[in-house]
C-alpha cells in the first residue's frame, strides 16, 4: 500500500513539474516572439493608441511606397518563377533518373543556398561589368562606364533565382523521392512513353512539392535584404525592405511608426504566399497508394551521360564562375585591375584575417551569437518539441503556431520588431539592449526558433515512446527522464537542428543589418558595409573566407549523415 502511494506521489510531483516546465516555455515564447511582433503591430497600427485611417492612407498614397511594393512582388514573383523552374528540373534529374555522381551533384546544388546571399550578391557583381578582374584576365570586361547588367530589376530576378532554386529543389525532390514505382510501370505496360508516364503521373503527383517550393521561393525573395540593396539601390530599383531600410538609415526613430506600416505590409506580402500555397494545396488532394515501396527511377539510356552533362555544367557554373570572380577580386590590390603577377597579392586576406580589428571583431561577435544561439535553441527545442508530440495541447498548439509566424516573416521585420520592444530601458531594472549584440541575440531566437525545433520534432516522430511510457508509469520524474531516456535518444536530431542555427546565423545579414552599430558588428552585415563604402577588393577576401568556412562545415558536418535521421541535413542523398 505505502509503495502504491509512492508511486501515485511521485506521479503527481512529475505532472507538476511537467505542467511548470510548459509554463517556461510559453513564458520564452512570449518573450521572443510574441512580445515583439505584437509591438510591431502596435506600432504599424496605431503607434499613438488610436488608429489612424488617414494615416495608413498617406502612407500608401506615396508614389515611392508604391513603386516599392509594384517591384516587391515582381521580384518575389519572377524569382520564384525561375527558381521552381530550375529547382524542378534538377529535382526531376537526381530524384527519378539513373544519373550518376548524385551525392556530389545535390551537395553542390545546395551549396549556394549555404552561402550567404551578400556574398553571393557580391561574387555576381564582380563576374559581370567592366571593373570584374576575371574578364579583365580573359579580355572579356566591358568599356569602362558600361553599366552593370546585373543594376537592374532584371538582375535582382536572375540573382534571386539562381539563389533560392535549392529551396525548391529540397522541396521538389522530397515528394518525387516519396513516389512509388509500381504507378510508372502499370502505364508503361499500357504504352505509354517515358515522356509521356513523367508528364501524366509524376509531374501531377509531385504538385505538392513543386507548390511548396514556390512559396518557400516567393516568401524567401520578398524578404530578402542583400539582394535587393546591393543590386537595386545603385540601380535605383526601390523595394519595400530597401525602402524600410533607407528610412531608418534617414530618419532614424521618427520613421519608426511609418517604416513598422511598411514592415506589416512587407510581412503580409510574405504571409500571402503561404496562403496561397496553403490554398492550392487543399484545392485537389491527391493520395497514393502504393503495393511496393520501389523507389521510382527512369533510365536514360543514351540521354544519361548528356543529361550528367547538363547538371554538372550548369551546377558548377552557378557554384564555381561566380567564387573564381571573387577570388581573382580578393586577389588584387585594387578593384577592377586584371589579375597578373604584377598585381596580384593577398594583401586582402591578410589584413582581413590579423589586421582588421572590425572584420576580427564582427567575427568574434557572429560566432558566440550563432553558438548562443544554437545552445539556447536547442535546450528550448528538446522539450517543446516532447509537448508538441508527445504532450500536445491548444496551448503548444498556439507556441507552436507563433514560432512558424517569427520564422516566416522576413528578417528585417524582425529585426524591426525587436528594436521597437528593447529601444527604451526595461523596466524595473531599467537596462537598455539597444545597440548591444543581446538585441540581435533576441531576434535571432525569434527568427531562428523553427530551424532547430523542426529537426527536433521530425526526431521525437521517429521514436518508440515506451521506454518513457514505462518510466512515466513508475514515477520517474520529468527531468530524469528527460536525462535518461529523451536526451539521449533525441541527441542526433537536436545536434543537427544546432549545426544548421549555428550555419545560417553565422554570416546572416537579414536581421542583423538593422540591428548592427559602429561598436556591434556581424561578419554578415559587415560584407555589405565594406561593399557599400567602396572596400570592394577587402570585401571580396571575406566573402572568400566565409565561403571557405561554410564549405568546411558542411564537410565536417557530413562525416557524421550515417549517424543523424534521414532527411535533417539537407544536402545529404
Amino acid at each position: 500500500m505505502k509503495s502504491k502511494s509512492l508511486t501515485l506521489s511521485l506521479r503527481d510531483r512529475a505532472v507538476r513539474t511537467e505542467i511548470s516546465v510548459l509554463t517556461v516555455l510559453l513564458v520564452f515564447v512570449t518573450a521572443v516572439a510574441v512580445a515583439p511582433l505584437s509591438r510591431l503591430l502596435f506600432e504599424g497600427i496605431a503607434p499613438s493608441g488610436v488608429f489612424d485611417w488617414g494615416r495608413i492612407q498617406r502612407i500608401f498614397n506615396q508614389a515611392s511606397v508604391w513603386r516599392a511594393a509594384v517591384n516587391t512582388l515582381i521580384m518575389a514573383t519572377g524569382s520564384a518563377a525561375l527558381a521552381t523552374l530550375i529547382g524542378a528540373l534538377l529535382a526531376a534529374a537526381v530524384a527519378v533518373t539513373d544519373i550518376r555522381t548524385k551525392a556530389s551533384l545535390v551537395f553542390c546544388v545546395i551549396l549556394p543556398l549555404m552561402i550567404p546571399p551578400q556574398v553571393a550578391t557580391l561574387a555576381w557583381i564582380n563576374l559581370f561589368g567592366s571593373s570584374s578582374t576575371l574578364l579583365s584576365m580573359l579580355g572579356l570586361a566591358a568599356e569602362a562606364g558600361t553599366r552593370h547588367p546585373l543594376y537592374s530589376l532584371e538582375g535582382i530576378i536572375i540573382v534571386l533565382g539562381l539563389h533560392n532554386a535549392p529551396l525548391v529543389f529540397l522541396a521538389v525532390r522530397a515528394s518525387l523521392r516519396a513516389l512509388p514505382s509500381d504507378l510508372v510501370e502499370a502505364a508503361r505496360s499500357e504504352g505509354a512513353s517515358p515522356l509521356r508516364a513523367f508528364l501524366s503521373i509524376v509531374l501531377p503527383l509531385a504538385r505538392s512539392g513543386l507548390i511548396s517550393g514556390a512559396a518557400l521561393a516567393f516568401v524567401s525573395a520578398a524578404g530578402n535584404f542583400a539582394v535587393p540593396a546591393m543590386l537595386g539601390i545603385p540601380g535605383r530599383v526601390p523595394t519595400l525592405i530597401t525602402l524600410i531600410y533607407q528610412r531608418l538609415s534617414d530618419y532614424g526613430q521618427e520613421a519608426f511608426a511609418d517604416v513598422a506600416l511598411l514592415s506589416l505590409s512587407l510581412g503580409a506580402i510574405a504571409v500571402s504566399g503561404l496562403l496561397f500555397q496553403s490554398w492550392l494545396l487543399r484545392r485537389r488532394d491527391i493520395r497514393i497508394t502504393s503495393l511496393t515501396a520501389t523507389p521510382l527511377r527512369f533510365s536514360l539510356g543514351p540521354w544519361r551521360r548528356p543529361t550528367e552533362i547538363a547538371c554538372w555544367v550548369f551546377a558548377l557554373g552557378v557554384l564555381v564562375l561566380p567564387l573564381l570572380a571573387l577570388l581573382s577580386t580578393a586577389l588584387v590590390s585594387g578593384y577592377g585591375q586584371a589579375l597578373t603577377t604584377e598585381t596580384a597579392t593577398l594583401k586582402n586576406f591578410t589584413n582581413a584575417l590579423f589586421h582588421h580589428t572590425m572584420i576580427r571583431g564582427a567575427f568574434m561577435t557572429s560566432a558566440w551569437l550563432a553558438a548562443a544561439t544554437a545552445v539556447i535553441l536547442t535546450i528550448v527545442g528538446i522539450p517543446l518539441a516532447y509537448f508538441i508530440v508527445w504532450r500536445p495541447n491548444s496551448l503548444v498548439r498556439v507556441a507552436s503556431a507563433v514560432l512558424e509566424v517569427g520564422y516566416a516573416l522576413p528578417g528585417t521585420l524582425v529585426a524591426l520588431a525587436a528594436i521597437l520592444l528593447l529601444i527604451k530601458p526595461i523596466p524595473i531594472i531599467q537596462v537598455s539592449l539597444y545597440g548591444t549584440p543581446w538585441i540581435i541575440l533576441l531576434a535571432y531566437l525569434t527568427n531562428r526558433s523553427v530551424l532547430s525545433l523542426r529537426p527536433i520534432v521530425s526526431g521525437f516522430m521517429q521514436l518508440d515512446r515506451s521506454l518513457e511510457e514505462a518510466a512515466r508509469v513508475v514515477g520517474a520524474g520529468f527531468f530524469r527522464r528527460l536525462r535518461d531516456i529523451i536526451i539521449p535518444l533525441v541527441a542526433p536530431a537536436a545536434g543537427a537542428g544546432a549545426i544548421l542555427v549555428f550555419l545560417t546565423v553565422l554570416t546572416e545579414i537579414q536581421v542583423s543589418v538593422l540591428l548592427v552599430t559602429s561598436s556591434t558588428r556581424t561578419i554578415g552585415a559587415s560584407v555589405y558595409f565594406l561593399e557599400e563604402s567602396g572596400a570592394t577588393t577587402l570585401a571580396a577576401a571575406v566573402g572568400v573566407l566565409i565561403v571557405v568556412a561554410v564549405f568546411c562545415l558542411m564537410l565536417f558536418v557530413s562525416s557524421f549523415k550515417d549517424r543523424l535521421p534521414k532527411g535533417i541535413l539537407p544536402w545529404a542523398e
